[in-house]
């Protein structure tokens, strides 16, 4: 039974490598309980031979939930969309955005703009393959490629074959000469293009990731796309996260204690399960950012002798001394 609800993806958490992993999806979705959950982009082949666990178990309280799929064998996709599709996934994205070298190396990720064909092969594949819909997370074009003809044509050749949401980075992605960080900030951004799109394909779903932070206009964004997505500016600071969610979603106001408690008895449970405690404090360092007594948050919490014990309790603890005291 699918989870996703009507307008899930008017605000979604973006797929951020070595961030999105479960113990983070599981913060978010305290903050956010209604917005679209991504995980961090996971290869094909580490799927096929490697810890299909490790990689696709996650807890029943972040639904919705999307994987995001990084490969260009028509095969492997298809078969990694029959797996997320049993392990229970609501979406399955995509990955036609992802500038890094080793990405490049794998003919996947951003360079698969350059072949709209194949990733039009590839969805239908995925599509025919799983009971979750199948999404695609593209920038607006790839090095000299980047006219709107081209991202337009691009985006006609996928929904052809099936695929109605897009979720566009707003940039280019450069990949002679800029590092994956790099091709998050200099490509300058162009909205325009976005909203273009979204005026070209109406019948289409269009989700706008890039730049966003506490001080876009959000009003005004929602009126000529279908939603957002946002990583670093809400992982830095999750309380942006929670504000989103209220404004969009139109939820309860979250409560920080609430939440420290949740994810205390979330660590208990983890733990027990032998994972370390510093995989789940590591996410929450950006809480309480700005407020007074968050450094010291911080510090207690990355404490790797602190740390050592694996014990829990270190959370409500430090909050108590910190924050109640």
């Amino acid at each position: 039974m699918s989870h996703v609800i009507e307008d899930t993806h008017k605000l979604c958490t973006a797929p951020m490598l070595d961030w999105s992993d479960r113990h983070c999806r599981f913060l978010f979705r305290l903050f956010a309980p209604r917005a679209m959950l991504y995980t961090e982009m996971v290869t094909t082949g580490a799927l096929i031979y490697g810890d299909q666990t490790r990689h696709l178990d996650f807890s029943g309280e972040e639904h919705p939930i999307a994987l995001q799929l990084g490969g260009s064998s028509i095969t492997e996709l298809q078969q990694c969309a029959t797996l997320a599709s049993k392990w229970g996934y609501d979406e399955i994205n995509l990955n036609c955005g992802c500038p890094s070298e080793r990405v490049q190396k794998g003919n996947f990720g951003a360079s698969l703009m350059l072949e709209p064909k194949l990733v039009a092969e590839c969805v239908k594949a995925m599509h025919d393959s799983a009971n979750a819909p199948i999404t695609v997370k593209h920038r607006l074009g790839i090095d000299e490629s980047d006219s709107y003809d081209f991202v337009s044509q691009f985006v006609g050749t996928i929904r052809d074959a099936g695929c109605t949401t897009f979720i566009v980075h707003a940039r280019i992605a450069i990949l002679k000469g800029l590092s994956p960080k790099k091709n998050r900030e200099v490509p300058p951004l162009n909205y325009e293009f976005v909203y273009k799109l979204k005026r070209e394909y109406p019948d289409c779903t269009f989700i706008l990731n890039g730049g966003l932070d506490e001080h876009a206009p959000y009003n005004q964004i929602m009126q000529k796309v279908n939603g957002v997505m946002i990583g670093r500016a809400i992982y830095q600071s999750p309380e942006f996260l929670g504000k989103l969610s209220q404004s969009i979603h139109n939820c309860a106001p979250y409560n920080l204690e609430s939440i420290i408690s949740k994810v205390h008895r979330y660590a208990i449970n983890q733990t027990g399960e032998k994972v370390p405690l510093k995989a789940i404090t590591r996410h929450l360092l950006g809480l309480f950012h700005g407020q007074k007594g968050a450094r010291t948050w911080r510090r207690q919490l990355s404490n790797p002798d602190l740390l050592r014990a694996n014990d829990p309790d270190l959370i409500m603890r430090t909050y108590q001394d910190v924050f109640c005291s």
